[in-house]
């Protein structure tokens, strides 16, 4: 993505017009060279069946960007993945876990960070 690493100051000044439609709607609307959430959704939900379907038993770890994880829980959840940004908190190195049950999938844990060192739970941005 284009915006990576900008500050909203530059972002506002240069993508202008990208960033007010991603803002207002980012399931339907991309930042400046990266993909709408819709489609992260479509892609990474074919992932999900995948690992469901050969590893029925058992932890399956999945490792993603955060944005990536809370679009992955709110499709799972039944959320609007346009809301993934303000409905679902992940920061970064947290770890959240879904069991797969008979009714659906239920999320049992949410951005937990114990097993970060306490300084590292702290750091701006994580």
């Amino acid at each position: 993505m284009v915006w990576e690493g900008t500050t909203p100051e530059v972002i506002s000044r240069e993508y202008h017009d990208d960033y007010i439609r991603w803002s207002a709607d980012p399931a339907w609307n991309a930042p400046t060279g990266g993909e709408m959430a819709v489609t992260i959704a479509s892609r990474a939900l074919q992932v999900i069946e995948e690992i469901k379907q050969n590893y029925t038993n058992g932890n399956v770890l999945v490792v993603s960007h955060k944005a990536t994880i809370r679009i992955i829980l709110c499709s799972l959840l039944g959320i609007d993945v346009g809301r993934f940004r303000f409905c679902l908190g992940c920061p970064v190195a947290s770890v959240s876990t879904v069991e797969f049950t008979s009714h659906g999938p239920l999320l049992k844990v949410l951005a937990d960070r114990s097993h970060l060192d306490e300084r590292l739970r702290h750091l701006p941005g994580t």
